[in-house]
């Protein structure tokens, strides 16, 4: 599975300082504001079947991040089928409400872009009423989707002489009646417009969201943190505040996470791997015959005959085609561990469940990208936050440094992150402890860098010393002067 957003925006960069908490509620606030613009699903059967999804939410206000609608309009994003033709979708709380104004006949219109076309068929539909004869009708064209159940909503609760049905794509017929016909059509358990069949619609997507937790299989996603948190909050129900519950609520959902880029991180380790991380480049080592040869256990990957493109063309970004490096990443990482552990010695045409096997310490481990853990774990307690040794930067005689020009000071020898201790200590962080850092700044004249050492540099340790120095300094006193004639 791989989605798109309409942007991915945070006041905060990764830090090494981030907890999985802290790094939650800061993304809880981005994915609040964008919306899922488009999903890619590949599913991996011996039927194979791969699709690319444009997403359109009803009735809610998102964010387009002009970053973001330059970087997918470069990887050929149509942002035109996104707006125009997009599914429906909406979380259980989304769903009441609309479940509610659907009832009281109050529902809203789902965007601008339909509010536009309403009118224009609403000014068409009155001028041709004024002039029809009774049983006569006429067409309407190009509504596409969830615009079909809108349109014959509102011509319905605003024209009593009229009956609508739909014809075919994306037609609606629209009929003159008179209002005894309009009743007995109303109460027909064939209209098209009943409330659970336009609720049906309006939910889109998450019919098959439904699906997809019901079925329980592996969902497999490459860095795919942000992917879950979209999922739970466009799908499912609003992101909770509490990180533990959203956790829980994903594990409940799908059982089985796997992250290939938590797996190939780990492959790094084992196999001559080169360090590369865009899943594009993964997946062209994986396909290199030097790493996996092509032995006759190796898994072949065959594309359904409406995705052949993809096999002829990279189309990097476009959420089926890397929904679909996902899946065959996972399948030829697992191959690569198959083989080993078992000394190359693999069996003609490994089953998924050895596959899964291989993986088994991988499974519900979501990467964490620069942050205090590696990874989250879904199905249990996170391992605890383990930072290599932290360096603390004392500054005199330079007032008003802070935290970015610490970090262009440092950036030269070694990527840091910085974080204030005090007025005049900053605390630095890197994947990489660099001890010329000590050598090179041990006779600068307004820099002092030394490795932190909680119990001389901590604020709350020193205030706590200052302020049992004072209450000892006034028991002292006080026990002078009360021994005193």
């Amino acid at each position: 599975l791989d989605v798109e957003f309409t942007g991915l925006h945070s006041a905060h960069e990764p830090s090494l300082f981030d907890s999985p908490a802290e790094r939650y509620l800061r993304a809880r606030q981005s994915v609040r504001r964008f919306a899922a613009a488009q999903l890619g699903l590949a599913i991996f059967s011996n039927e194979n079947s791969n699709k690319e999804i444009f997403l359109f939410i009803v009735d809610v206000e998102f964010t387009l991040s002009a970053s973001s609608i330059q970087f997918l309009s470069r990887y050929g994003f149509d942002y035109n089928k996104f707006l125009k033709d997009g599914i429906p979708y909406m979380n259980e709380l989304q769903e009441k409400i609309f479940s509610q104004h659907l009832l009281a006949g109050s529902w809203k219109v789902s965007s601008a872009l339909d509010r536009d076309v309403l009118k224009k068929v609403i000014d068409e539909v009155t001028c041709w009423i004024a002039a029809a004869e009774e049983e006569e009708t006429m067409i309407l064209q190009d509504l596409s989707g969830y615009q079909r159940f809108e349109v014959q909503l509102v011509l319905r609760q605003a024209l009593q002489n009229v009956w609508t049905q739909p014809l075919g794509d994306k037609k609606v017929m629209v009929k003159k009646v008179s209002p005894q016909h309009r009743r007995l059509l109303e109460n027909s358990p064939y209209d098209c417009c009943q409330k659970d069949l336009v609720l049906l619609s309006a939910r889109g997507f998450t019919n098959l969201f439904q699906m997809l937790v019901e079925a329980k299989k592996p969902l497999v996603g490459h860095n795919m943190l942000m992917d879950l948190m979209h999922l739970h909050d466009k799908f499912y129900k609003p992101l909770p505040e509490s990180y533990e519950e959203f956790k829980r609520n994903i594990h409940n959902l799908f059982p089985v996470l796997i992250d290939t880029k938590t797996v190939t991180k780990s492959i790094w380790k084992k196999c001559p791997f080169p360090r590369v991380s865009n899943l594009s480049e993964v997946y062209a080592v994986l396909c290199s015959s030097n790493l996996n040869p092509k032995d006759p256990a190796c898994p072949v990957i065959a594309l359904a005959s409406h995705c052949s493109r993809y096999a002829e063309k990279k189309s990097p970004h476009e959420a089926g085609y890397d929904a679909f490096l996902c899946g065959s990443v996972l399948l030829k990482s697992a191959h690569l561990l198959l083989c080993r552990s078992t000394d190359d010695a693999v069996e003609a045409d490994p089953s998924f469940s050895q596959y899964l096997a291989v993986l088994a310490e991988y499974l519900n481990k979501v990467n964490f990208i620069r942050g205090g853990v590696s990874s989250i774990n879904f199905s249990g307690e996170d391992f605890p936050c383990q930072h290599p040794p932290l360096l603390v930067v004392r500054v005199r005689g330079w007032p008003g440094l802070n935290e970015r020009q610490i970090y262009q000071e440092f950036k030269a020898l070694c990527r840091f992150d910085v974080k204030r201790l005090s007025n005049n200590q900053f605390i630095l962080l890197s994947n990489k402890f660099k001890q010329l850092v000590l050598r090179d700044y041990k006779c600068h004249p307004h820099l002092r860098v030394s490795v932190y050492r909680h119990w001389t540099h901590s604020p709350n340790v020193n205030c706590l010393l200052q302020v049992s120095g004072i209450v000892a300094l006034w028991s002292l006193f006080a026990f002078v002067l009360g021994g005193a004639p």
